[in-house]
Parts: structure tokens; C-alpha cells; sequence
């Protein structure tokens, strides 16, 4: 199918439908009579399809973002004229795919990545977020680093007319599987003590642990440094794209990019509750950092090693002593030495990172940015374990978060917050989770400090409520959430049961109390519908 889009005085051609859809993987669940290879859709005739078809409404919604555009040039949007409050100032991107560019250095999909960039582009998206793997520009290596697939894919987003935001990720992916770099990986089998370590003796091998950051464990060079030469050439071969395109970078402060102990990585057993976690300090260099500290504040026997009575990963709060409701060694003196010890080593850990990022990128106009994650389980409980578990030392009688994003404040960053798409009423009543207290919580933190806030979604099998939810918090948060990243684009997003929706999201950005029905449309023959947006028909020829 191919889409051809004419407004004003120029035409804007965009293989969207079937294209998108076939080149992303999904073609057997396209309905052949939505999606036919030799439709032609544009502007200026009659247009006629189901009036139920997806890909009628994903248009629809195209059409009407283009004349949205315009009336905001004449200062007259059908938002303001209806009296609905537009969402203003906030930027909306959408994520490409974690592995758009592969080991090779070769763009995967990337017909329909082209074509997806032009159909976002027709929607009014902003711009798109692109992972950059360490395991993948310096994969063989360490100082041989391979931009070429990256370089094409912001050539093809600049092409495209849009801004570009990268993730730099220091971790590995499981799904898609992406490891860390082949070099980092071969000392980590002579070397296990530079990853987290649980209580017994497992490793988390996706990502460097934090206590290595100043040690030269990778042949004579520490992490923060290898980190450093990474953002240094990255920062020389997109020199061309920074503070034109490139708007924003993302520094990956840990497991999935986030800044978190990796207290999760195991699989839970339980599929409806998850349990607490388990506390990762028991790596040769965590333990020797453990010893110090204790010996310092005159508690030697402090030291020897973690929590006695941690929780391992399924254990519910009230079935283990350390975080359980009440009468938890978290909430002794002992507790809280560790506690704070643990987060302070995490805290310690991002301003190294955005004090490096910060400073390496500071002769550009790009906004440099880090992930808090949103440990939402168990949120209800005193204790609040799952944050105590993944570094957040924050309880009922604690704010963790505040002097978590202090550091964002001391180093002119913002925070990105995912989960914006999440209601408590869709989480399971026995793990006591509260996402939308949590993510309050954090914002007002930033309120506090000045901190901006750029959020995301959890995923887009968010339910049915997640597009209303997100535009809830949007509004909720306008003076500090200046942009919104939708993850992420693939066969899924484009897919006819999701895509329509999103259209309808975008659209709904600027005009949030408007829906469908508030469009000019007329009945066609035979049923079918044909639209007239803003003076403008739309028609859809099938051959």
C-alpha cells in the first residue's frame, strides 16, 4: 500500500501501511482487506474504506494532526476553540528498536524503519529515541569502536525531518540478545569479581558493577574511563548531528540503563507476585568497600558481609526478617548502616556517570539525561522492599528519592521516568504496588529541585486505560515533564490493533478532551465512510 499525503504545496509519500508491517515481521496478521498491496491513498478526491478498517482511523488521525499544525500557526487550534486544555510544551518521540542496528553494523528492517520514521513524521512525532550498544560499536576491542550502522540511521532520521534523543547502553540485552562487548566479556571470565554478585555467589553479567568504576580492571583502564573514551569518540563521529538532530543523550547508569543494583535479574517463580529482590554486594569489591566503612563508623564486625537475614529474590516481605512490616532489622541501627551505605554507593555511582557525560558533551546545546526506574512493588508496605533491594533507601519513614535526584540537580541533568502508563488498579491486590504514588513521589521530588522530567511508558501492552493514563500525567505534570517517549517501534506498535490508538493518542496531545466523534465525517456509499478534515478529502483508491 502506498500513502500518498498532499497538503499545502508539496506531496509526502510514505510507504506505511503494508510496508511497515511486512518489512517489521508481522505480515501474517495483516487482513488482507485493510492492507492491499496496490491501495493508493491522497489527498484531493473522495476516499472510501470500512469505517471501522485501522488503518481509516490511523489516517484520519494523520490528517487531522497536519491541520492541527496549521490552525496553531493561525492561533486558532480547534483545541482552544472548543475551551479543552492543550498539552503544551511537551515533546512527543517514539523509541526505535532495541536492535535496529545489529552486531554487524548493519541496519535491521530498515525499509521499515524508513517508512515507519515518515509515518511518525506525518503524525506530528517530534523525534525518535536510538539505542547505542557499547556491545556493539566497541565490540571487538577495547578503543575500536564501529559507528558506521548507528551514523546511517541518524543520516536516515535527519532525512526524515525529525530530532533524534540516543541511549548510550553499557549493558547487555537478553531480549533482543545483545552482550556486552566480546573484549569486557573475556575479562569477566578471568575476572567474575567486576559484576554483581548475590549472596551466593551468582553473577549478573550484564552490566559492570558499580563498586569497579575507578578500578582498572579492564587491562589497565577502570570503567568510568572506558565509558569516557566511548562518549569522546561517539562525540566526534556525530559531531555534524549534536545540537542540530541530536537533541538529547541518555547515559546508562546500570541493568536495562537504569539506576539500580540489578536485584531482579533472576526470573521470578511466581508468576502473579513478584517477590523483593535480593541485595547485590557480595563482590569481592563491594565487600572490601563494606569493610572499610565499617571499620570507619566503629563497627568492624559490620563488615564481614552483607545482611544475615536479606531476602532472596521470591521471598514475600513478612516471610524474611530484614524487610518484613514490623520489628525488620531494616528499621534498626544495623539497618540503617546498611542501607545507607548500599545507597550511597549507588548514588556515588550516578554523579561519577552524569559528572562524565555532563562534561563531555557540555560544547553542545544537547540535554544529557539519566533512568530512575519506577520499583513499584510492595510501595504499600513500610518497609517499601523492592526499593530497599535495587539501592532506593526509601521506606515510610524515608524519602530515597530526594537525594537521588539532588544529584540530577547538582549536574544540570534530567531524570527520565518510565511507567507513566501504569494504574494501580491493574496491579495485583497482594503485591500492595502503588506505581502512581511512587511516580508522584519522584516528580514532586523533582518539582522540588528544578529538575525536568522526561517520561516513558512501561510497555505498549499497557491496557486498556494506559494512552489516558499517560495523558493524565502529562497534564497532571506540564510545568517539569517536557517530553514523552513511547516505547518502542516494531511489529507490535505497528500493528492494526495497536497503531490506530497511538494516532489517536497523538492527536489527542493537543486536543485532550476531543475524540473520534468530534471529526467532520460523512457516510459514503455502500456503507463506507469518507472524510472531509479542514477543507481537505481524503481518498483511498484500491486497485
Amino acid at each position: 500500500m502506498e500513502i500518498s499525503l498532499i497538503g499545502n504545496s508539496q506531496a509526502k509519500l510514505v510507504s506505511a501501511g503494508y510496508l511497515v508491517q511486512r518489512e517489521s515481521g508481522c505480515r501474517g496478521k495483516l487482513n488482507p482487506q485493510i492492507f492491499s498491496r496496490n491501495s493508493t491513498i491522497c489527498f484531493g478526491q473522495t476516499a472510501r474504506w470500512g469505517k471501522r478498517s485501522p488503518i481509516r482511523l490511523a489516517l484520519k488521525a494523520a490528517a487531522n494532526s497536519e491541520a492541527l499544525a496549521s490552525d496553531k500557526v493561525r492561533g486558532s487550534t480547534s483545541a482552544s476553540r472548543s475551551g479543552s486544555k492543550p498539552i503544551d510544551g511537551v515533546r512527543l518521540y517514539v523509541g526505535l528498536p532495541l536492535d535496529a542496528v545489529s552486531d554487524c553494523n548493519t541496519i535491521n528492517h530498515a525499509r521499515a524503519i524508513t517508512a515507519g520514521l515518515k509515518a511518525l513524521k506525518l503524525l506530528g512525532v517530534d523525534g525518535v529515541e536510538l539505542p547505542v550498544w557499547w556491545g556493539i560499536a566497541e565490540k571487538e576491542a577495547m578503543g575500536k569502536y564501529e559507528w558506521s550502522g548507528y551514523l546511517k540511521l541518524a543520516e536516515m532520521v535527519q532525512k526524515a525531518g525529525l530530532k533524534l534523543h540516543i541511549s548510550l547502553c553499557f549493558h547487555a540485552s537478553k531480549e533482543p540478545k545483545i552482550p556486552l562487548p566480546d573484549w569486557v566479556s573475556q575479562i569477566g571470565e578471568s575476572q567474575p569479581s567486576i559484576f554483581f554478585t548475590n549472596r551466593s555467589g551468582e553473577q549478573c553479567r550484564d552490566c559492570l558493577s558499580l563498586s569497579v568504576d575507578d578500578l582498572p580492571v579492564l587491562d589497565g583502564k577502570s570503567p568510568i574511563q572506558a565509558y569516557g573514551n566511548f562518549c569522546e569518540s561517539f562525540k566526534s563521529s556525530f559531531s555534524a548531528f549534536l545540537g542540530s538532530t541530536i537533541t538529547g543523550i541518555s547515559i546508562g547508569l546500570g541493568p536495562d540503563g537504569e539506576l539500580r543494583y540489578p536485584s531482579r535479574y533472576q526470573s521470578s517463580k511466581n508468576n502473579q507476585v513478584r517477590g523483593v529482590g535480593e541485595f547485590q554486594c557480595y563482590d569481592e569489591n563491594m565487600l572490601i568497600n563494606l569493610k572499610q566503612h565499617a571499620e570507619a563508623t566503629g563497627n568492624p564486625l559490620w563488615g564481614l558481609s552483607g545482611p544475615h537475614d536479606s531476602p532472596t529474590y521470591d521471598e514475600l516481605p513478612n516471610s524474611n526478617n530484614f524487610v518484613k512490616e514490623n520489628g525488620g532489622s531494616w528499621e534498626t541501627t544495623y539497618g540503617n548502616f546498611f542501607l545507607s551505605w548500599y545507597s550511597n554507593n549507588l548514588t556515588s555511582h550516578l554523579d561519577r556517570l552524569l559528572s562524565l557525560t555532563s562534561s563531555t558533551f557540555s560544547d553542545y546545546p544537547v540535554k544529557i539525561s539519566g533512568k530512575v526506574p519506577l520499583m513499584h512493588w510492595w510501595y504499600k508496605t513500610r518497609s517499601h522492599p523492592s526499593e530497599l533491594t535495587a539501592g532506593f533507601y526509601n521506606t515510610v519513614n524515608r524519602d530515597g528519592y530526594d537525594e537521588v535526584v539532588e544529584i540530577f540537580a547538582k549536574n544540570s541533568c534530567k531524570v527520565i521516568l518510565p511507567g507513566m502508563d501504569l494504574l494501580d488498579e491493574c496491579q495485583p491486590d497482594r503485591a500492595l504496588s502503588s506505581p502512581e504514588s511512587l511516580l508522584r513521589q519522584i516528580v514532586t521530588a523533582c518539582k522540588k529541585h528544578g529538575v525536568e522530567v522526561s517520561g516513558q511508558n512501561s510497555s505498549i501492552f499497557g491496557g486498556p486505560n494506559a494512552f489516558d493514563q499517560i495523558k493524565r500525567n502529562l497534564l497532571d505534570d506540564n510545568e517539569v515533564v517536557d517530553l514523552f517517549t513511547y516505547q518502542r517501534m516494531g511489529a507490535a506498535f505497528f500493528s492494526p490493533d495497536h497503531f490506530p490508538e497511538f494516532t489517536e493518542f497523538v492527536r489527542n496531545l493537543n486536543q485532550p478532551e476531543l475524540g473520534w466523534d468530534d471529526l467532520p465525517s460523512e457516510e459514503g456509499e455502500d456503507g463506507e465512510s469518507v472524510y472531509s478534515g479542514k477543507g481537505k478529502d481524503l481518498l483511498v483508491q484500491t486497485a
